[in-house]
């Protein structure tokens, strides 16, 4: 009887066999059940009865035999129905009373419980018309037999008892025997009937349906997944993404030009880029940034095989990175044009002056762009779509805020609270004001997040001596004068200074004071550089070299006098090397130089303080007699015919000098006579040598090209001159033996005066 069945119906003796239609069409196919123990309950009074009445029943004729339908006992499909309209008569065998399955009356709440009776040993054949017997048995049986020669008897009605069970004990279930099929002619002992296995446990078979349920899920499931591989076979996959662009599901042609198609433009569009605090934009193709096409697909990978894959493919994506290559000396020549605008110095923490004020500066850390992360980063990121977040280091500062803040009230503050007062003689101060505190002291880093004050005295000198510089004596250089033709000395004086050094050496508690801050000025004598003793020492008392030479313009006149003038007097002392550019200082408009003529590349030109050439070439002449070493000087480019060959000198300020040392063991000094038409030098010491000069013939001339400027200012005309190359040999001799010290020879090349053409 099936389980969704309603009120059990229970059988009685009667003579009627056959089973009730309504309960034959409701009867379910029997499913195999373990054998268990049969129940065995303790019979009544009543129950005895029963069974003696049951063997004093007698069959009924029995109908005509039937074959048995093999194909239909055999089908796993066949319904009870089938069954009934043609039964299989069995004769069942029962060693010992067996109790039916209890039936679940549902609307009582109650159990139904058949007991059947156990027939005679010499009873009929009962035949089984109250469930359908189970499919597995019916199959073994049908193995065994020829259904054609199948003779049936009728089967007596069974005999039953009904008990009531309360239904939360017992779950209804199917008695099931075991059919035997019995020859026409003999009827076949009785096979041992299978003892009644016992009922599932309702909690195993209330998950029949949901396993039945969740095998057709999993056979669509596996359908639906065969169906989805065959589909999207050859293709890529579901959901993938590359930079945004969606390529799932397609062929890989299509791919790799939907990619083309997307991506290449983005190349030659400007990234936004952000470093440190600096935001900015590089194009791709410009810092050597492409696609690799090829790598980028193959990282698409094939179809996933697992199945929780695929089914997660229809409800997100996964994003495939973009394969880039790069021109590496393109990109680092980006990224180093990306940190010049991003980088940035650190602000040190520190404490400045302004206006007789001091002040913090906060400090700020700096920051560096990480050059090759940077570019490996935005050649990894540039296709993301987004802003692409460049790497870069810190740069800390060495002044934390705190010492910059103790600093300014322990120090700075104080220093700039009032003026500084030196006091001199006759009344005089020097002041070193509060706006000037900021020129004397200034901090450093003390390496420990502090500041350490430094007190600048030569600046503090600076400001406070020219305040003071009228109560003070110079010292002043013991000289020569030439009265009465001879050199005579004139004493030196010794000078009353003040000494700086020791006045400013309380410049810190100075500035740390609020209350005194005032000191006087400490004064002491100061020696001449040259006193009286030591000029006198110097032997200078005869010429020892001289030299003229004239033909001068008035301009170079007035040039060479005026320089005549700064080196007239000029002591050298033994060992010491003399500059005409150090000694006469600039020679410009200021210092009363004029415009006069000079060689300017090769051809005439003028210029302010033109002329002096002549000067040096005389002061040459005259060391060069005196026995003075050449330290430094050149010749013209081209030979001016008032100089001696290979033996004169030229001149610019800053540029070309003339220099010679002293190598006597006395001093010696300079003397200079200039007029309007000619420039005298003589050179003063203690003659201990003579000098004697050999000028070679000249060689190898040149004949002078001809050059034509525009007419004006700029313009000199001239006729020109052959160049030519000519030797100068000067011979150097002991003046008390006459012994030879040294020989000299100099080899000069004169280029052509070109003809100046003024047009």
């Amino acid at each position: 009887m099936s389980d969704e069945e309603g009120p059990s119906v229970e059988k009685t003796n009667s003579e009627d066999s056959s089973l009730p239609e309504q309960e034959l069409e409701s009867v379910e196919e029997p499913q195999a059940v373990e054998e268990t123990e049969s129940v065995d309950e303790p019979k009544t009074p009543e129950d005895t009865e029963a069974v003696v009445e049951a063997e004093s029943v007698e069959p009924e004729p029995a109908e005509a035999p039937r074959p048995v339908d093999e194909e239909a006992i055999d089908s796993t499909e066949a319904t009870v129905d089938e069954a009934v309209d043609e039964p299989t008569i069995v004769e069942p065998t029962i060693d010992e009373p067996t109790i039916d399955e209890p039936t679940i009356d549902e609307s009582a709440n109650e159990v139904t419980t058949v007991i059947p009776v156990v027939p005679a040993e010499d009873a009929p054949p009962t035949e089984v018309v109250d469930s359908a017997p189970a499919t597995e048995a019916i199959d073994e049986q049908t193995e065994q037999f020829e259904p054609p020669a199948v003779v049936v008897p009728p089967k007596p009605p069974r005999p039953e008892f009904v008990q009531q069970y309360d239904t939360q004990q017992f779950e209804p279930i199917q008695q099931q025997y075991e059919p035997v099929v019995r020859e026409p002619e003999a009827v076949a002992p009785p096979a041992p009937q299978q003892q009644p296995e016992a009922p599932a446990p309702a909690s195993s078979r209330k998950w029949v349906k949901p396993a039945i349920a969740v095998g057709a899920i999993f056979a669509v499931a596996v359908i639906a997944y065969g169906v989805d591989i065959f589909t999207s076979s050859g293709k890529t996959p579901r959901g993938t993404q590359v930079a945004g662009v969606d390529i799932g599901d397609l062929t890989p042609a299509d791919a790799e030009a939907t990619l083309r198609a997307e991506l290449g433009p983005r190349l030659v569009e400007p990234v936004a880029v952000h470093a440190g605090g600096v935001d900015s934009e590089i194009v791709p193709a410009s810092a050597g940034v492409d696609v690799d096409w090829s790598a980028t697909l193959s990282g698409v990978n094939a179809q996933p095989i697992n199945p929780i894959t695929r089914i997660t493919s229809f409800f997100g994506s996964r994003e495939v990175p973009v394969v880039s290559t790069v021109d590496q000396g393109a990109l680092d020549a980006s990224m180093s044009q990306l940190a010049a605008n991003s980088d940035r110095v650190p602000v040190e923490g520190a404490v400045v002056f302004e206006s007789g004020k001091a002040t913090g500066v906060s400090p700020a850390a700096g920051q560096a762009l990480e050059t090759q992360q940077a570019g490996a980063t935005f050649a990894a990121e540039w296709s993301d779509g987004g802003v692409v977040d460049l790497p870069v280091d810190e740069v800390p500062v060495t002044v934390t805020q705190a010492g910059v803040d103790r600093a300014l009230q322990e120090i700075a503050i104080p220093a700039a609270s009032g003026d500084v007062v030196v006091n001199g003689r006759d009344g005089k101060v020097a002041t070193l004001g509060v706006d000037q505190i900021g020129e004397v002291l200034t901090f450093t880093p003390d390496g420990s997040g502090g500041l350490t004050p430094q007190y600048n005295t030569d600046a503090a000198i600076k400001i406070l001596t020219p305040q003071l510089v009228s109560t003070e004596v110079q010292p002043k250089d013991a000289s020569f004068t030439f009265a009465g033709g001879k050199p005579s000395v004139v004493p030196g004086v010794v000078g009353d200074l003040i000494n700086w050094p020791d006045t400013v050496k309380e410049l810190p508690v100075l500035l740390g004071s609020t209350a005194s801050r005032a000191t006087p000025a400490v004064y002491g004598p100061v020696p001449p550089a040259l006193t009286t003793e030591a000029a006198d020492a110097l032997g200078i008392n005869e010429v020892i070299g001289e030299f003229t030479t004239g033909g001068f313009e008035y301009a170079s006149g007035v040039n060479i006098g005026l320089a005549a003038s700064e080196i007239d007097g000029a002591v050298i002392k033994p060992g010491d090397t003399f500059s005409l550019n150090e000694y006469t200082g600039p020679r410009g408009a200021a210092q009363g130089y004029v415009e006069s003529g000079i060689i300017n590349n090769g051809r005439p030109d003028k210029a302010v303080g033109g002329g002096i050439s002549q000067l040096a070439t005389t002061l040459y002449n005259a060391t060069y007699f005196a026995g003075m070493d050449d330290v430094a000087h050149t010749e013209h480019s081209y030979y001016i015919s008032r100089y001696p060959e290979a033996r004169e000198a030229t001149i610019f300020d800053g540029a070309i000098d003339l220099q010679f040392r002293n190598p006597a063991k006395t001093g010696v000094m300079i003397e200079t006579i200039a007029t309007s038409s000619n420039i005298t030098v003589r050179i003063w010491g203690t003659k201990t040598v003579d000098v004697a000069s050999t000028t070679g013939p000249r060689t190898s001339p040149t004949s002078p090209n001809t050059v034509t400027l525009p007419e004006g200012p700029g313009c000199v005309a001239s006729s020109g001159a052959p160049g030519f190359t000519v030797s100068d040999t000067r011979v150097i001799t002991d003046h008390a033996s006459g012994a030879e010290i040294s020989s000299n020879t100099r080899t000069v090349k004169y280029d052509p005066v070109p003809i100046v053409k003024c047009e």
